[in-house]
């Protein structure tokens, strides 16, 4: 067992992409960076359209099918100005209300939100 997770760990350590989302495995930006969306699962690809067409001022978006690619669970990162003067809670209630469809089928969410910085922007 502690192999398997030491190459489960391994392997994620190889995919993260810094600073945006040192935590999660780089699967799509919405800024073009990272895989083509052909690399994505059809889960990943369902996700990032509808947060697409809900935020469409988002700055990143990045999604992971962490789940071995079943669906069960998904990492999301959101960035978008939408979300300035809100509170995370208020943040996180509005990608729920965008994904609730999507989120009747899921285990688990692990959602990250933020706000623009203006040194991104420069």
């Amino acid at each position: 067992m502690a192999s398997l997770t030491y190459r489960i760990a391994s392997r994620m350590w190889r995919t993260l992409q810094a600073p945006i989302a040192s935590r999660f495995r780089a699967r799509h930006m919405s800024n073009g960076e990272g895989p083509g969306i052909s690399d994505l699962t059809v889960g990943e690809q369902k996700i990032i359209s509808k947060l697409q067409e809900s935020f469409p001022n988002a700055t990143h978006i990045q999604v992971a099918d962490v789940s071995g690619g079943c669906g069960a669970m998904y990492q999301i990162l959101i960035e978008t100005p939408e979300f300035e003067g809100k509170r995370t809670v208020q943040q996180h209630r509005m990608v729920n209300e965008a994904l609730k469809e999507e989120i009747k089928a899921m285990h688990g969410l692990q959602l990250t939100t933020k706000v623009p910085s203006d040194s991104d922007s420069s």
